[in-house]
Order: C-alpha cells, then structure tokens, then sequence
C-alpha cells in the first residue's frame, strides 16, 4: 500500500516519532535468542499500558520494539528469526491499533501492513486474514456496510484457526447490522459464537490476536448488533451487567462497553442510568484518547439532548462535552 507519511504531519506526536530509520541493532544469535522473552514480556505490559494510556504513549513504544526486532532478525539464527520475526509483527499489528485509536485510519493500514509483511516474512499467513478483519473494522466505523461484509467474508475464507473466523462472522454480523438485515446479522453471530467459544489456543507462546480485555465479546458485539438494528431493549438485555466484570484498570475496554451500554439505555429511556455510565466513559476518554470511543461518545451526546430538561442530562451532558474536546495526540504516522 503506497502511503505519503508527510499526509499525515501535524499535531503533537509526529515530533516524537520512532521510524523504521533507527539503526538496527548488532547482536549474535545468541543474545537474540536470551533477548527475546523479554521482548515477549514486554508486548504484554504495552497492551495492558494500551488499556490505560493515550495511543501516543504506547504507539511510541511498540513502534521502537518493531524497529528493534527487525534488526535482530537479520542476525538470528535461522531456527530463532521466524520468532523474532512474529514477534515483531504482533508489535506493528498493535500498532496500527493504536494508530486507529489516535484517529488515523491511514496510518493503522500501513503499520498493519507492515505487520503482514513481518508475520509472512517469519511463516505466519494467518495475520493476513486477521488484517482483513481490522480492515472490515475501520469500513465499520465509517459506515461502509457492503465492504465491511465484504472484507469479513474474506477474511474467513481465509483464516485457517477458528478465532479468526469467529472474529471474521462477528464483523460481518456488524455489517449487516447496519443495514438493518436482521436474519444475515443472526446468522453471522451465530456463526462467530460457535467459533469463539473456547478457541484461545492452550499453550501457543504468540500473542493472541484482537480483543482480551473483554470478557465477553460475544455479548458485547451482539449488543452492538441489536442496538444498530434498532432494537436497543434487546441490547440493554445482552450488555447487561458486563461492565462490572471488566476489570478497573481496563479503562479503554470499560469504556468501550460503557459507551455502547449507555447508548442502549438512552434510547430505552433510562436516562439515570445512562448517564450515570456516560460520566464514567467521559472520565475514562480524556485519560485514553480514543477516536473510536468518541464517535460513540457523540452519538450518546445526541441520544441525551432528546431530554434537555432532566436534571441529571443536563449535568452529564457538560462531562461528555469535556471528553469529546479531548485534545487529540496527533496521528501515529511512519517516517
């Protein structure tokens, strides 16, 4: 994919950047190989800051880690560079994460890009079915229901594990979702729940790709589903009381699924507990930055100015005007 990083220039973060010009680093095969559990250990800790952290902290981060193990790469032994390599890959394809959350859906293709790239180059293919499903991803919160479906589809026919194609059907469900196709939605999630349930594989040193920090993500995408459908009792009902078992220091997935939450009881008119959730998710997006909470954030602003009278509407709506004014870090943009 051709990109034009200077398209991307402005804002705070590109002062910062970390391009793939750093030197790589010399090292013999066999520090590569003692280097690499702690590069391993560390993609752990950058995607739990990720759940804390604007993406202008982390990106930074997974962006010198990339860089670093592509140079080891070149100096591995043969039996250790397939490792660093998708190890490597796994950094970029959060990258392109964080990139989507700082608002750059330019810069999130390319760094996922990259991290297909890196996984072939270390003889995993199936990071490039996962890239379809994060590319379905971004048509999503454009509204681009035909590609988002589209991009789904071939992402299962894809896939090889049963995760991916479960994340695969659940995106396609999405979708549908918002075309209002009811039955293609339904089937799609079923889809995706049968191959979702219990396919984490046991004992695999790789990170596991798409979201962990939701306990329950069949629930909370067929929630989203419901309320796109325009049946939002439905999605009060499957959301539940799933906010209260992500844990707290998960800021970006609580209020992820606090800002879905609070959209479905708007719209079924339980203002007090809707904007009782909607403080929360303003408080949680002016630590975390996120673009993507935002666009939902703004159509909870809406859904809550349908009552400018209630008493506690008219104190939440200030808290989510803060959060929506959040000063932006800038795109995360490759030198």
């Amino acid at each position: 994919m051709a990109f034009d990083p200077a398209s991307l220039v402005g804002g705070a973060m590109p002062s910062t950047i970390v391009s793939w010009s750093i030197a790589p680093p010399f090292l013999e095969s066999g520090e590569t190989n003692a280097a690499l559990p702690y590069f391993r250990e560390a993609f752990d800790e950058f995607r739990r800051l990720g759940q804390i952290f604007g993406p202008a902290v982390v990106a930074q981060l997974c962006i010198a880690a990339t860089s670093a193990l592509r140079g080891m790469a070149h100096h591995a032994r043969p039996a250790h560079r397939d490792d660093v390599l998708r190890l490597a890959s796994r950094f970029a394809e959060y990258t392109g994460w964080m990139a989507q959350e700082a608002g750059s859906d330019a810069a999130s293709l390319w760094w996922t890009e990259q991290a297909v790239q890196l996984a072939a180059d270390g003889g995993d293919d199936e990071l490039a079915a996962y890239a379809l499903v994060r590319r379905a991803e971004l048509a999503l919160y454009s509204g681009d229901s035909v590609a988002t479906v589209q991009l789904a589809r071939r992402a299962a026919q894809q896939a090889r594990s049963a995760r991916i194609r479960g994340l695969a059907a659940q995106r396609e469900a999405q979708g549908h979702a918002l075309v209002g196709d009811r039955e293609a939605c339904r089937r799609a999630l079923d889809r995706g729940a049968e191959l979702t349930s219990g396919a984490l594989p046991p004992g695999d040193d790789d990170p596991v790709l798409g979201s962990i920090h939701l306990p329950d993500l069949t629930a909370f995408v067929a929630g989203w589903c419901m309320h796109d459908l325009g049946s939002p009792a439905e999605a009060v009902t499957l959301l539940g009381d799933g906010l209260d078992a992500i844990p707290l220091r998960s800021r970006r997935a609580r209020a992820r699924y606090g800002a879905r939450l609070a959209l479905a009881l708007a719209n079924v008119g339980e203002i007090e507990q809707a904007c009782a959730i909607a403080e929360l998710v303003a408080s949680h997006v002016a630590l975390i930055d996120s673009a993507t909470i935002r666009a939902d954030l703004l159509r909870l602003s809406r859904a809550l100015n349908r009552w400018p009278k209630n008493p506690t509407v008219r104190r939440t709506l200030p808290h989510l005007a803060i959060g929506l004014h959040t000063h932006r870090t800038g795109p995360v943009s490759p030198a």
